[in-house]
């Protein structure tokens, strides 16, 4: 098999492409209205949105419904690909912490600093404004270049022919 039957092989599984794209639009909506990027009459955004804004919630959006469909697919083809390490009380990967990880960094670095209640309590609207907003696009960086990062390992961990 090569790697082109392999991604072959992840497009044609249906389900898979169904629930990474229905991932992908939920991500994008959930994180687009509450963070007041996607205009609604419930949320009033604070701080002026940007196009950086915008291109970290599609590519937070996008990755994980690819997360989502890769999962999928690999699972199917290859039950071995989880991790069946004992010491994981829950049942949760190491994978599934660093894409928790990646999109809690992805929702962090689009929303509105003075907007968020959880920041706002550790940290008053001032510091957050002089310190975390300057940094939110290295943190949407940061979170994807996790998620792509860890959507290559899964590739080359489960593509038969990327071995060396």
């Amino acid at each position: 098999m090569t790697a082109h039957d392999f991604v072959r092989s992840i497009r044609s599984d249906r389900r898979a492409m169904l629930w990474g794209t229905a991932a992908g639009i939920g991500v994008f909506l959930l994180f687009g209205l509450v963070t007041g990027l996607v205009p609604n009459p419930l949320d009033v955004r604070m701080v002026p949105r940007t196009p950086v804004d915008y291109m970290f919630l599609t590519l937070t959006a996008l990755l994980a419904g690819v997360y989502a469909a890769q999962r999928l697919a690999t699972e199917a083809a290859d039950p071995d690909l989880e991790g069946n390490d004992e010491s994981e009380a829950d049942g949760a990967s190491s994978e599934d912490r660093w894409m928790l990880g990646g999109l809690v960094g992805g929702f962090l670095a689009v929303g509105c600093p003075i907007c968020n209640v959880a920041l706002l309590a550790l940290f008053s609207s001032s510091a957050l404004m002089t310190y975390f907003d300057p940094l939110r696009p290295a943190l949407g960086a940061l979170s994807v270049v996790i998620l792509a990062g860890l959507i290559y390992v899964r590739h080359r961990r489960s593509c038969p022919t990327c071995t060396p």
